[in-house]
């Protein structure tokens, strides 16, 4: 199935455009060329059913987002969507879904289901759950685990994901040159380091990473 930005290449104004368009009292034409040119993003997967479609980016009002998710210690997810409630009420955009609890599909999948606003994920962090019960340690991840969990989660109804991609080795070489006054403080982007560099000293190959 095309994307926003591939049927607004191919000169499409969607229905999720209009939507967008009026929100942001804006033509729709001026914001198909934006998403055309990547300037704006409508983030709406076609699997969340619920969604009221947003636009992000160029000219476009400021999104708030809020964040929310179990985790071992709070593995509830009704607490998660009370939260989701409040925020959708308060005016949020957007929920990230940071789960890190038992059982972290069924969180997903309930508050998608719930939500008629954008909801994001981390994959990374289902990916180190799962690297932990299956290997044993988040560095004994597989590329497999992290691949897999990001389709899964577009195949859920994830509208958009944040995926680390600036963490690289030379990245990490410029941090240690540079003398940081702290560590990575990004729980995602520590893990995708560490992983690296683990990985970097078990295979050469990742040295042109």
């Amino acid at each position: 199935m095309a994307t926003q930005m591939q049927l607004a290449r191919a000169g499409k104004i969607t229905e999720e455009m209009k939507l967008v368009a009026q929100e942001e009292q804006i033509s729709p034409e001026t914001l198909r060329e934006r998403v055309a040119a990547g300037s704006v993003a409508i983030c709406a997967n076609v699997n969340h059913k619920s969604l009221k479609a947003r636009g992000v980016g160029e000219g476009l009002r400021t999104k708030v987002n809020a964040n929310i998710g179990t985790s071992s210690t709070f593995p509830d997810i009704e607490p998660e969507l009370e939260k989701l409630e409040e925020a959708v009420r308060c005016g949020a955009d957007a929920v990230m879904d940071l789960s890190t609890g038992d059982n972290i599909d069924m969180s997903r999948k309930r508050i998608i289901e719930a939500s008629p606003i954008m909801v994001g994920t981390v994959p990374i962090y289902q990916a180190t759950v799962r690297a932990i019960r299956e290997h044993g340690a988040v560095v004994e991840m597989t590329e497999e685990d992290l691949l897999t969990t990001i389709e899964a989660q577009a195949k859920d109804g994830a509208d958009f994901m944040t995926l680390h991609c600036g963490v690289t080795l030379s990245a990490i070489e410029h941090m240690r040159q540079e003398g940081r006054e702290m560590d990575i403080v990004s729980r995602g982007g520590s893990f995708i380091a560490g992983w690296m560099l683990h990985n970097e000293k078990e295979n050469p190959l990742y040295s042109d990473c």
